[in-house]
C-alpha cells in the first residue's frame, strides 16, 4: 500500500482490531485496490470518507439463550453488525456456523458495503448471526434458538432499517422461524427478511438467485474473451444453494460441472454431476455429499479438501472464505484453467489471486460475481413493497440485466485505471465510489 493516507487508515484498523484476521484481510484488499480512485480524489481524505467505510455505523452483540430437546437451557452468542446505510438501508445476510464471529461478521458486512453498490439498488451494507450450529439439531430446537435470536434483533431491524437474509446455516426454515417470532412480536406483517417463502412474500427465483447470477458474470466474462461457455468444464466446490443452482445454470449455458463438496471431501463426476441426486442429497435428504457416489456408477469421492486438483476450464469456489489458496491455484493453472468466479464471500486467499492475475486469469471477485443473491433479495423488497408477485421469468431477466450491469461498471472502472480484466480493481472502485459519493452529500452524519 503506497498511499500514505490508506495506509494510516489500515494501520489504525489492525491496531484498533489486531485478532479480527478476516476483516484486516478483506479491509487491506480493498484500500490496495482503490488507491488510483483516493490519490484522483483528495476530498476523501478531507472528508475523512475512508476512515468511515472502515467503521461500522453500528455493531449489536447479544445473548442467546434457548432450550434444547433435553429441557437444558444452552447460550449462544449473536451479532448484526450495521455496517453503512448511505444508499439505503443495512442489507445483507444471517449467517449460523460455529466459525461465526466480530471478524467473520464485520469482514462480510464490509464486502457487503461495496457488493450491494454494484447491484445499482439502493440497500446498505450489513451482515449478522450467530456460532449456533443448526447442523444435528431437531426443528424443534432450531425453532426455539430462531426464536430467542430474533426476540432480540427485532429491535434492530425493520423495512426501512435493516433487512436480513438468509446466509450459510440459515435457509428457508430457519427465516420461516425468524419471521414468525418477528410477526409475532411487532404485530405486523412487512417485508422485514427476505428469503421468505413463496407462500407469505418471498420471491421466486431467490433460490436460485446468486448460483445463477454468478453463472451470468462468469458467461460475461467468457464472452469477453471472444469464447463460449459451452464444452467448457467447471469444477463447483460447495453443495448449497449456491454449488447447486451454479451447476444448474452452467448445464443450462452448455458447460459440464464434475465436482461438488462439503466439509468432509468432494465428489468427482467425469460424466457431469446429475443434479436431482445431488438436490435430493443436500435439500431433501440434508445428507453428506459422499451418498451421491452410492447412487451414481462411475463417480468418485475424495476425504479433504482437493476438489481444485480436478482439471477444469472454469473454477468456481462456493463454500466458504479462504477455501482456495496459493498452492490450489498453482493447481488450477498448472491444469488449465482460464476463469475463476467467487460465488461465496472471499474464497480465495490473497496469494492465490494475486497468482490468478499474474498467470492471465481471469478472476471475478465475490462481491461482482456472487451478487445475484442480494440482488433479488432487493427485489424481493421491492416486490413487497408494492404487494406483488412477479413470475421467475421476470424476476429472472431482472437478476441477468443486473449481474450484465455490474460486469459492465466493474470493467468499465477497471479500464479507467488502465487495467481491463483487473475485475477486483474495477469493482471495489466502482461500489466504493457510489458509496462515497452519497456519504460526501450526507455530511458527516454518515
Amino acid at each position: 500500500m503506497k498511499n500514505a493516507y490508506l495506509k494510516r487508515v489500515y494501520d489504525k484498523v489492525r491496531d484498533r482490531d489486531p485478532n479480527e484476521t478476516e476483516f484486516l484481510q478483506a479491509v487491506k484488499e480493498v484500500l490496495e485496490s482503490i488507491e488510483p480512485a483516493v490519490e484522483r480524489n483528495p476530498d476523501f481524505e478531507k472528508n475523512g470518507i475512508i476512515e468511515r467505510l472502515v467503521e461500522p455505523e453500528r455493531v449489536i452483540s447479544f445473548r442467546v439463550a434457548w432450550v434444547d430437546d433435553r429441557g437444558k437451557v444452552q447460550v449462544n452468542r449473536g451479532y448484526r453488525v450495521q455496517f453503512n446505510s448511505a444508499i439505503g438501508p443495512y442489507k445483507g445476510g444471517l449467517r449460523l456456523h460455529p466459525s461465526v464471529n466480530l471478524s467473520v461478521i464485520k469482514f462480510l458486512g464490509f464486502e457487503q458495503c461495496f457488493k450491494n453498490s454494484l447491484t445499482g439498488l439502493p440497500i446498505g451494507g450489513g451482515k449478522g448471526g450467530s456460532d449456533f450450529d443448526p447442523k444435528g439439531k431437531s426443528d424443534a430446537e432450531v425453532m426455539r434458538f430462531c426464536q430467542s435470536f430474533m426476540t432480540e434483533l427485532s429491535r434492530h431491524i425493520g423495512q426501512f432499517t435493516d433487512v436480513p437474509a438468509g446466509d450459510i446455516g440459515v435457509g428457508a426454515r430457519e427465516i420461516g422461524y425468524m419471521y414468525g417470532q418477528y410477526k409475532r412480536l411487532r404485530n405486523e406483517f412487512t417485508g422485514v427478511l427476505t428469503g421468505k417463502g413463496i407462500p407469505y412474500g418471498g420471491s421466486l427465483a431467490r433460490t436460485e438467485a446468486t448460483g445463477y447470477g454468478l453463472l451470468y458474470f462468469v458467461n460475461e466474462m467468457v464472452q469477453a474473451r471472444g469464447e463460449s461457455m459451452v464444452g467448457k468444464t467447471v469444477v463447483i466446490s460447495g453443495s448449497g444453494n449456491v454449488a447447486l443452482y451454479a451447476a444448474e445454470k452452467a448445464y443450462a449455458l452448455g458447460a459440464k460441472p464434475v465436482t461438488l463438496s462439503d466439509s468432509n471431501g468432494y465428489i468427482y463426476d467425469p460424466a457431469g454431476i446429475n443434479l436431482d441426486i445431488a438436490k435430493d442429497i443436500k435439500e431433501v435428504r440434508r445428507a453428506r455429499i459422499s451418498e451421491y457416489t452410492k447412487e451414481v456408477p462411475g463417480s468418485e469421492y475424495h476425504e479433504g479438501r482437493g476438489v481444485w486438483s480436478v482439471k477444469c476450464d472454469i473454477a468456481l469456489p462456493c463454500a466458504t472464505q479462504n477455501e482456495l489458496n496459493e498452492e490450489d491455484a498453482q493447481t488450477l493453472i498448472n491444469n488449465g484453467c482460464k476463469y475463476v468466479g467467487e460465488g461465496a464471500n472471499m474464497p480465495s486467499t490473497p496469494e492465490a489471486v494475486e497468482l490468478f492475475k499474474a498467470n492471465k486469469v481471469y478472476f471475478a471477485p465475490g462481491k461482482a460475481a456472487n451478487a445475484g443473491g442480494v440482488a433479488t433479495s432487493a427485489l424481493e423488497m421491492s416486490q413487497n413493497s408494492m404487494r406483488l408477485s412477479w413470475t421467475f421469468e421476470e424476476v429472472d431477466e431482472k437478476l441477468h440485466q443486473i449481474m450484465k450491469n455490474i460486469f459492465k461498471n466493474a470493467t468499465d472502472a477497471a479500464k479507467e485505471y488502465g487495467d481491463p480484466e483487473n475485475l477486483v480493481l474495477g469493482a471495489n472502485i466502482a461500489g466504493m465510489l457510489k458509496v462515497a459519493e452519497a456519504m460526501t452529500a450526507q455530511g458527516i452524519a454518515y
